[in-house]
């Protein structure tokens, strides 16, 4: 189209709009808009991923492996050794949710029809972890689950960690572990890793098995199994101790302080506040430490910090979810997303940990309590009364503003 001048061009709207009209008229009546950077971010970060059990098996006599394979015609995202998934899960009446680390390696993720991904889950105690419980206990191949994957920065990133890897695994804390074993042994991982595991006992050791030959066949791995508990007699592939700052230096690359070395660390609450203390006894530089806990304080009460009432006391929260308000329990010794899926009111939660964010809503009244450690708030949401309701206890009544999702 030709440019003939300002006043020309401006009062010949009538031209313009006709020559759109023609090429309108003879444009194709297929759509061909295609936005390649959104359809790339639907296929890493889903919404949901549905997926069908396939197998079943023991991996310790407390722990079992579960396999799920895509269905419905999803595809498994691509994630990192060391990830999470988390699952919806309809327990009775119950709607909740569970992370879990993905215990297998990334590349099995991506083998076509054959490709999977699993979690290793642990017999939860009577009274406690009752998604644990059904998890272990109920689940069957054939069952289906929606799933939401991946999430985490609990993996290697050679930018930031240091080639030489020690992970500091207790219990069910070894999962992404045998993850990252798993694709260091397959080629798809770079960097040297040595296990130290903590176990209570020498006979219930999750995936030693498997551990020991991969150990066995990769000299970039290595695993040294450690049992806390009173047995009189130990393997000789075990010895007797923690995971104490004797050990960790036995195994560093250099000293701990100079930072030629990362640790991992993931296993329960106790072997944290332990293996921390060893660690910062040691001068290990912050940026060479990474964490992964799952999972709330079981009893707040029993934090250093922890301010609330020394019982159970149930308060009323009111909950704001557009224009609409309800008041429901709320038990001092649960995080207020509890109480909300007692409730049946939808809030996404994913961490469980105060991490990711997902369940985070507004606190418009009252007091809570938020544990200093593992407060993954920014500060603007400080500043603003933002909390992550897996991670908030109420100590009164209070007000939240949920979003509606």
């Amino acid at each position: 189209m030709r440019i003939h001048g300002f006043l020309q061009d401006v009062q010949g709207a009538a031209r313009v709009t006709e020559a759109r009209r023609e090429l309108i008229a003879a444009a194709s009546a297929e759509n061909l808009y295609a936005d390649h950077i959104k359809d790339m971010a639907r296929e890493l970060h889903p919404a949901a991923t549905h997926v069908v059990v396939t197998q079943v098996e023991d991996v310790s006599p407390t722990a079992r492996r579960l396999t799920f394979a895509p269905c419905d015609g999803d595809v498994l995202p691509p994630f990192q050794a060391g990830q999470y998934v988390s699952l919806d899960l309809k327990v009775g009446r119950t709607l909740t949710s569970r992370p879990y680390s993905i215990s297998s390696a990334p590349f099995e993720a991506r083998c076509g029809s054959s490709s999977m991904f699993q979690i290793t889950v642990r017999d939860g105690k009577k009274g406690e972890n009752f998604a644990a419980n059904w998890l272990y206990g109920l689940v069957r191949p054939g069952d289906r689950f929606v799933a939401h994957l991946p999430f985490g920065d609990f993996f290697y990133e050679p930018l930031r960690d240091a080639q030489y890897v020690i992970a500091l695994a207790g219990g069910s804390g070894i999962t992404p572990f045998v993850s990252m074993a798993r694709e260091i042994s397959h080629g798809t991982l770079d960097c040297d890793l040595t296990i130290l595991y903590g176990s209570a006992s020498s006979t219930d050791i999750i995936c030693k098995e498997e551990l020991d030959a991969i150990a066995h066949s990769c000299d970039r791995v290595s695993v040294t199994h450690v049992i806390s508990g009173d047995e009189e007699e130990l393997p000789g592939d075990c010895q007797r101790g923690l995971l104490s700052a004797d050990l960790i230096m036995l195994h560093s690359h250099g000293m701990p302080s100079e930072g030629k070395t990362s640790f991992f660390v993931c296993g329960p609450l106790a072997m944290y506040r332990y293996v921390l203390g060893e660690l910062k006894t040691l001068g290990v530089p912050e940026r060479r430490i990474r964490t992964e806990v799952f999972g709330s304080p079981r009893d707040p009460r029993l934090n250093e910090d922890y301010s609330g009432p020394s019982g159970m006391v149930t308060y009323q929260l009111t909950v704001h979810r557009g224009i609409d308000e309800q008041v429901i329990p709320a038990r001092s010794t649960e995080p207020i997303a509890v109480a909300l899926e007692r409730a049946a009111i939808p809030n996404h939660t994913r961490c469980r940990s105060g991490a990711c964010g997902y369940c985070r809503c507004k606190l418009l009244s009252g007091d809570v309590y938020i544990p200093q450690q593992g407060d993954g708030r920014r500060m603007a949401d400080k500043s603003h009364s933002y909390i992550h309701a897996c991670s908030t206890w109420p100590l009164g009544d209070c007000a939240v503003e949920v979003p509606i999702v």
